[in-house]
């Protein structure tokens, strides 16, 4: 597993050849917040290395997917869209989608054992906000918050995750679910937490929910409401 350390220095090295004069008329790649939530669970959450290139579906057969489809940018680049068939590549999962020759996109129907039906499809978030084009067209920059979230267009709401970094054994620590929308704190969420001893907790009306801890070490957190698309995960080391 790739250290933080290790991370980092590639990090601070992509940005640095980034900031280069010839950055905005090559298909540089980019490190991207990939989450991927199906029907019943994550698909995927992490950092995805990613840029512009051709994408191979079953059904839609192989298209450029570099951000200049439809002319939808200038320069090729990192998409929503080469994100989700890079982290299908490294994980092994599946995925499908049609092509559609108006667009110039690929019209996602299936991620591992999500496919869409009469009334539930696959929709892009990119920082909390539909994409105004398809996942070919748009688009991605360095840290950006790439999510597909099937059944998208149904949800009341797109649940974010907050809450400290470090905690105390036995020290009580408050994680906040938000709507990544509107900011607007969530109630009724159910918050589930890794480790032993350590049971799920309800957000209050505020969207508050207190969890201590009594087992040293990282524990992962995630939201999740029956109304609503899951939330990001948020580890915490219990010191």
């Amino acid at each position: 597993m790739l250290s933080i350390h290790a991370f980092l220095l590639f990090t601070w090295g992509l940005l640095a050849t980034q900031a280069s004069p010839i950055a905005s008329d090559v298909n540089l790649g980019t490190i991207v917040n990939l989450r991927i939530e199906g029907a019943e669970k994550t698909i995927f959450e992490g950092p995805i290395f990613t840029r512009g290139h051709n994408v191979t579906t079953v059904s839609g057969g192989t298209h450029h997917c570099d951000g200049t489809n439809n002319n939808e940018n200038p320069h090729p680049g990192p998409t929503c869209t080469s994100a989700l068939a890079d982290a299908a590549h490294r994980e092994g999962f599946a995925f499908d989608g049609t092509f559609d020759p108006e667009f110039d996109d690929f019209f996602i129907t299936s991620i591992a054992d999500s496919t869409e039906t009469t009334t539930a499809f696959w929709g892009i978030l990119l920082d909390f906000e539909f994409t105004p084009v398809g996942g070919c067209q748009q688009e991605v920059r360095f840290g950006g918050n790439v999510l597909w979230a099937f059944d998208a267009f149904t949800k009341a709401h797109f649940l974010k995750l907050v809450g400290p970094a470090t905690v105390h054994s036995g020290q009580p620590a408050q994680f906040t679910v938000t709507d990544g929308m509107t900011g607007d704190g969530i109630g009724g969420a159910r918050v589930v937490a890794s480790g032993r001893g350590v049971g799920p907790q309800t957000s209050d009306t505020n969207g508050v929910a207190t969890f201590t801890f009594q087992t040293k070490g990282i524990h992962n957190l995630k939201a999740d409401k029956d109304d609503s698309i899951r939330s990001n995960g948020v580890s915490i080391l219990v010191v």
